[in-house]
């Protein structure tokens, strides 16, 4: 049996330091989708913008992609932050001397799937009890 891998958004080479955008993926990570907006879009954090936009993004391609599922019926199953290349700029200092500034860049991937809990009024199906024998 195939195993459902969900609705993924990917943003590469975002300005933004890895280290200090994992803790607010961490605050959304396992959260129903609009609970996240609202997390992320109450956070001054400049990596919960660049989160929010990645995240509507692969609610965005789930919606599209199933014209069944409601944004009330998704959550973000999987997000995480890796690191991206570094920018490497000259960085002068005084008495003639240069060091080298790193401006770091990094790669956020999210993951949105459909709660299990919740599934459209098309799928459900009544289930009627089970007969006992007679003896």
């Amino acid at each position: 049996m195939k195993e459902k891998t969900g609705y993924r958004a990917i943003s590469k080479f975002l300005i933004g330091s890895p280290y200090k955008i994992r803790p607010v993926a961490d605050l959304v990570r396992r959260k129903p989708f609009p609970e996240a907006i609202s997390i992320l879009e109450n956070m001054p954090h400049k990596g919960a913008k660049l989160i929010r936009k990645t995240v509507k993004s692969a609610a965005s391609n789930a919606l599209s992609d199933n014209k069944k599922l409601d944004e009330d019926m998704l959550y973000v199953r999987e997000i995480y932050v890796d690191d991206g290349p570094r920018l490497k700029r000259i960085w002068f200092r005084g008495r003639g001397r240069a060091d080298m500034q790193l401006k770091r860049l990094c790669h956020i991937t999210v993951v949105v799937d459909e709660a299990a809990g919740a599934s459209s009024e098309s799928d459900k199906t009544e289930k009627k009890p089970l007969k006992k024998a007679a003896k």
